[in-house]
């Protein structure tokens, strides 16, 4: 049996590479099987060699009869593969007493041989950076994280279905940014030699996608990476996937409902189920979400009467004791959020509307008609982490001006996190820009919840890791000190 039958420099349609175990576990006994797949089990058990053949489907065992091949193929075959060889088989299937469906080889050819002994699955890969940094090894001997980033991709393609269904139209803005806007994010600067400018990796797509709007298509999504130059931990990546859409002629509760929805559609039909565990906790999404007071919570948990305390210096003095970092909190914002990120936040664990955000904490959102000091905005809250933030969006040019400009002070006080001016944006809003809903979706939150990963390293393929050009050799090696 040549190599070019097996598919490797000929036609693919001589075998599937793609459902090894449909292949072998859906048919009869007695029906004929072209497979090909990774080696990884292999052994010998008298007159019989058995191993397993793997792909993206899972394994099947295939099986080398002395009887069947005679000693010379068999003892051939035995020393001419090794567990991580890349192997096609022809054979016919049958049920062994143990009531495992194998394929009895009659036919090998080896396409590919590894150069490297693969890691056994619980001594091979036992550090977890060691997971991390050398992935592929990790899909290989963990069945749990092939699945899980499997689930992933069922559940973006879910999503842009379910988007698509509703009338939304994806598009695609640049990574490469003149402004750092759209959130309150520490920006990556990068140097563009051709232009001979700065330009910044872009903390969120929103600016742009308003201006798509502006162009009269006014239901748009993009579904894409985001970059934030700040801390990490279990639930914050550097770099990470953003779904974020906006639709004309909605408010923020169009957007609640929206999302929910949503959501619920992604459990059914991807998990099958609305209720998940979470580091051991149930997660009920079937449940009604509750609307939660983002000031009421505050009051009630801290004491601070966020509709009394307007101001940095007051706000500063009541925190006394609350062990938060004051010092560097140099705007009343700033410090709103942090006070609701240590105190309120981690106690959200089923999921809820956070309703109702002080005027002050986002210059692009929309204040409320019946309390100017309030956003028509929620964030969506399970398990202390935030999974969605959403409002109606702010469409006068001259107020969205005067928030810029105060932006623009913070900045100049020593707040890195503020957003800057786009006079780009500013003269696209003054064309005339329709009243709108905004919603920021983060999917690499939202399914680690969906599949109990730990961390969002363990939902992302290849998360930055220090040391990277140090050239580490061994799947083991221990030198990482990365931390979440």
């Amino acid at each position: 049996m040549s190599t070019e039958e097996f598919g490797a420099t000929g036609p693919r349609s001589s075998y599937r590479t793609d459902s090894v175990a449909t292949d072998a576990k859906g048919a009869p006994d007695g029906t004929d099987v072209r497979l090909a797949g990774r080696v990884v089990l292999w052994r010998r058990m008298g007159g019989l060699i058995f191993g397993h053949l793997q792909d993206r489907s899972g394994r099947v065992q295939i099986s080398l009869s002395r009887d069947e091949l005679g000693a010379e193929v068999v003892k051939e075959w035995s020393r001419a593969v090794k567990i991580g060889d890349f192997i096609g088989v022809a054979g016919s299937l049958y049920t062994t007493r143990r009531g495992e469906r194998t394929v009895a080889v009659s036919e090998l050819t080896v396409l590919n041989r590894t150069a490297r002994a693969l890691p056994d699955k619980w001594q091979g890969l036992s550090n977890v950076e060691a997971r991390y940094r050398r992935r592929y090894l990790d899909l290989l001997v963990n069945p749990e994280s092939r699945e899980r980033f499997q689930t992933r991709t069922k559940i973006i393609q879910k999503i842009r279905r379910f988007l698509d269904e509703n009338d939304f139209l994806e598009v695609e803005t640049p990574i490469l940014q003149e402004a750092a806007s759209g959130a309150a994010a520490r920006p990556f600067v990068t140097r563009h030699n051709a232009l001979g400018e700065d330009f910044y990796l872009r903390i969120s797509p929103e600016t742009l996608l308003k201006r798509v709007v502006v162009g009269s298509l006014d239901r748009v999504y993009e579904l894409g990476r985001n970059f934030r130059n700040e801390g990490m931990d279990s639930s914050h990546l550097q770099e990470f996937t953003m779904l974020e859409w906006y639709a004309a002629y909605w408010d923020y509760r169009d957007n609640m409902t929206f999302v929910r929805e949503l959501v619920l559609t992604v459990l059914d039909e991807v998990l099958g189920t609305r209720t998940v565990t979470y580091n051991g906790v149930k997660l009920d999404f079937g449940a009604d979400w509750p609307e939660l007071d983002y000031r009421t919570e505050v009051a009630r948990r801290t004491g601070i009467d966020l509709t009394v305390v307007r101001d940095l210096p007051t706000l500063r003095e009541r925190v006394v004791g609350l062990g938060l970092d004051v010092e560097n909190a140099v705007s009343y914002a700033g410090l709103v959020d942090l006070l609701y990120k240590k105190t309120v936040r981690p106690g959200l664990i089923q999921p809820c509307f956070l309703v109702h955000h002080p005027a002050e904490l986002v210059p692009l959102a929309r204040r409320s008609d019946s309390d100017p000091t309030r956003l028509d905005m929620f964030q969506v809250v399970v398990n202390g982490w935030e999974i969605v933030k959403a409002y109606s969006e702010l469409v006068d040019p001259v107020e969205q001006r005067l928030r810029l400009e105060e932006q623009a002070v913070l900045r100049e006080a020593g707040d890195d996190e503020t957003m800057m001016m786009e006079e780009d944006f500013i003269e696209a809003m003054e064309y005339g820009m329709p009243p709108m809903s905004g919603l920021g979706l983060g999917i690499d939150r939202f399914i680690a919840l969906l599949t109990d990963a730990p961390t969002l390293r363990d939902v992302v393929l290849f998360p930055a890791m220090r040391g990277a050009r140090k050239g580490q050799t061994g799947p083991n090696d221990e030198s990482d000190t990365d931390v979440d």
